[in-house]
């Protein structure tokens, strides 16, 4: 089976989603998993108005979800031809731009907007936008179903960027994914959005869509194709013609190595998926195409192009090893115990020689959780060191 996810661009328009439909059809022999996000800036005129709502500038965030509704509604009239189809796909927007209205009115009421009604939020996106692609495939006779990824993927209670239980998750997507593909079916998922075990709304992060792809090809150890945005030269032609190197293949290592440090297109968690199921059931493809140009040579990864890497050593926290007592025995230990506790993403380790001073490079949007969790941690150190200054 194949797993194929769209991003923001490669759904975002009429255009788009008609080559969304091409593609899929060209590779219905490979029995088709569709993973996609939110129409191209979706979630960020979601989140936005959330700050509106806020305000209660109730006026603004009413022409918000107008203009969200026209948007989603010029599709539907212009790809979905079955009006029985069509009727029933904008019942069923409108439904859930009505919620998105009262949610945005229960957050003026109290005025105040917590991380967990942000990914509430933040849902609806993928929703109406998946929802549409499973009509236009419908109607583009393509058999397709609608899938709510709330249903399937399990999540910690970590809002804004919550923790996949894939124990739970991978026998939940086997139930709700497995029967509609044996029965040519195209199941298309929503990107990005989850639930924890009481049922309420997660999210995997931004650019969370691309890590969706992956949590459902690592059920079955399938081949991921991610179709996103095309780049282009300076003379507005693709990128692959346009002056610098296209690297053919890379590790997964030096991808996810390249996506932490702020290469687009690819979440930092995708590949940890795909590293396992690369090691643990042979070496697995993912690779990333121009919606575009989806004929064009694509960006491959996979587990052949580095050093093969043992999930234990680099997933779990460094434990260090001491040569010297400088820093005093446990303390390198402890400060990613730590870091793991507040879920601090730590991205780079300096230790100097004298291992009295350990720098590490984490996430701005950390720094206040693991300060407070560092100086909780080392609060006897702090505090016998000051006794004797």
């Amino acid at each position: 089976m194949l797993t194929m996810k769209f991003g923001g661009t490669s759904v975002g328009d009429i255009p788009r989603l008609q080559e969304v439909v091409a593609i899929v059809q060209s590779h219905l022999s490979r029995q088709p998993v569709v993973v996609a996000s939110a129409m191209g800036g979706v979630t960020d005129v979601l989140l936005n108005t959330a700050q509106l709502a806020v305000q209660r500038e109730t006026d603004q965030v009413a022409e918000k979800i107008d203009a969200l509704k026209q948007r989603h509604l010029e599709v539907a009239m212009a790809l979905v031809s079955d009006e029985k189809r069509r009727e029933d796909l904008l019942q069923s927007q409108s439904r859930m731009f009505d919620e998105l209205s009262n949610l945005y009115h229960g957050v003026g009421l109290l005025k105040e907007l917590s991380v967990r009604s942000l990914d509430a939020i933040a849902s609806f996106g993928e929703i109406v936008s998946c929802m549409q692609i499973a009509a236009i495939l419908n109607d583009s006779n393509i058999p397709a179903r609608f899938i709510d990824a709330r249903t399937a993927i399990r999540t910690d209670a970590h809002f804004g960027e919550a923790a996949v239980d894939f124990s739970v998750t991978n026998e939940n997507l086997r139930g709700a994914l497995k029967p509609l593909v044996d029965a040519k079916i195209v199941p298309v998922v929503t990107g990005f959005i989850a639930s924890t075990s009481d049922g309420i709304t997660t999210t995997l992060g931004r650019s969370g869509s691309d890590y969706t792809g992956s949590i459902v090809a690592r059920r079955w150890a399938v081949k991921k194709s991610g179709y996103g945005r095309c780049r282009r030269g300076d003379d507005g032609r693709p990128a692959a013609r346009a002056r610098g190197i296209v690297l053919p293949d890379i590790s997964y290592r030096e991808a996810a190595e390249m996506s932490y440090f702020g290469a687009k297109v690819i979440h930092p968690k995708t590949m940890m998926p795909a590293i396992e199921n690369s090691i643990r059931s042979g070496s697995k493809t993912l690779s990333i195409r121009r919606t575009q140009y989806a004929y064009l040579p694509c960006r491959k990864f996979d587990g052949t192009g580095g050093e093969e890497c043992d999930l234990d050593r680099q997933f779990e926290p460094c434990r260090g090893r001491r040569k010297r007592d400088g820093g005093g025995t446990g303390h390198f230990r402890k400060n990613f115990y730590s870091a793991r506790a507040r879920r601090v993403n730590v991205m780079m380790i300096s230790q100097a020689s004298s291992e009295h001073n350990v720098c590490v490079v984490i996430p701005q949007k950390d720094c206040s959780r693991a300060v407070k969790e560092l100086r909780e941690e080392f609060e006897m150190d702090i505090a016998r060191k000051m006794s004797m200054t």
